[in-house]
């Protein structure tokens, strides 16, 4: 469904030239639901913009849905539905209005863009709302509206970018669970971006971890953690002495976990720790230095960020964005 080969984006920035995307390999198959993570200024934003066409490669080569994204413009925006971080209808327009207005445009008949209509308005709860206007509807009605306009032509492949931005948990929890039942209905591909972690590890089979341009991780959100973040065993003993002695056995036991000492603490990163927690405690125990608590955490997406970038995802290089602003938003408008 998407295939790139060496994918590149250059800008420039006063007398510089800056690469936001570089040499970048990316293959994506029908049916799955993969995100593009990566801190600010990674690239990402400047992906996704090839890949919809919006912004044209410096070189390289990219093929979504069949089609080549220079030279088949047209052809990529009818096969692909773009559901970006901005509302896309018209606040003063019905919202039944809009969706059969989306469809006529992508060349269905009137009849058919309304029977269209009223099946997404019925799939994503917003049936009672059609013939409200836009500027009435809440946060989450109005980001399911996008979603319903980004379908309305039934296209094979769905890019969201942001979905959830700005919606409160429920919203945000329920909007997730409408993606997921709309991809199991109409088998779509989804490529999203978020900066909710949470979020990625609970929709994507694979997460594609994107920095300073290039795909430094690509792999399902278990074995990105398997690999590059290993469980937290957090300890606390009676003092410091038992605590240091402790940290010893463990870095002897252990020479692949990473082990730091704070007081009375002990905290323990290491593959596989909850299969481990047992024979450690024992050997403590039996040397005479048990452990007053005893915590084992599963590693999570920003653990994984943190080995992979050094950074969370919400860190980045904001003085490269700051600068390629002006660049970019004049560019996609050409």
């Amino acid at each position: 469904m998407i295939e790139t080969r060496g994918l590149t984006k250059e800008f420039r920035s006063g007398k510089k030239t800056v690469t936001a995307v570089k040499d970048l390999d990316l293959h994506i198959t029908a049916g799955e639901m993969v995100a593009l993570l990566g801190p600010n200024g990674a690239g990402k934003s400047t992906t996704l913009r090839m890949l919809t066409t919006l912004l044209a490669p410096t070189s390289g080569s990219a093929r979504v849905a069949g089609f080549d994204v220079t030279s088949d413009q047209h052809a990529v925006r009818r096969a692909i539905g773009y559901i970006g971080q901005g509302n896309s209808a018209g606040h003063s327009q019905r919202v039944i209005d809009e969706l059969v207005v989306s469809g006529r445009a992508y060349g269905l008949s009137r009849a058919e863009a309304r029977t269209r209509a009223d099946e997404l308005l019925e799939s994503l709860g917003l049936t009672d709302q059609a013939t409200q206007k836009v500027m009435t509807l809440s946060g989450g009605q109005r980001r399911r509206l996008d979603i319903a306009m980004g379908l309305i032509h039934s296209p094979g492949l769905l890019f969201l970018d942001e979905p959830s931005t700005g919606l409160d948990p429920q919203n945000r929890a329920n909007l997730q669970q409408h993606v997921v039942d709309l991809r199991h209905k109409h088998g779509a591909t989804v490529v999203l971006t978020t900066h909710y972690l949470e979020e990625a590890d609970s929709l994507a089979e694979r997460i594609v971890v994107i920095d300073d341009g290039k795909v430094v991780a690509d792999d399902s959100p278990a074995a990105l953690k398997s690999r590059h973040a290993g469980d937290r065993i957090a300890m606390t003993f009676s003092g410091r002495d038992h605590a240091a002695h402790a940290a010893q056995r463990a870095s002897a036991a252990h020479p692949a976990a990473q082990v730091a000492l704070d007081g009375a603490a002990v905290d323990i990163q290491v593959a596989g720790g909850a299969g481990l927690v047992s024979g450690l405690v024992t050997d403590l125990a039996a040397s005479g230095t048990a452990p007053s608590t005893i915590e084992v955490a599963r590693p999570t997406l920003d653990d994984v960020f943190l080995a992979l970038t050094g950074r969370s995802l919400r860190e980045g290089r904001t003085d490269l964005r700051t600068d390629l602003t002006t660049d970019i938003t004049e560019e996609v408008a050409a």
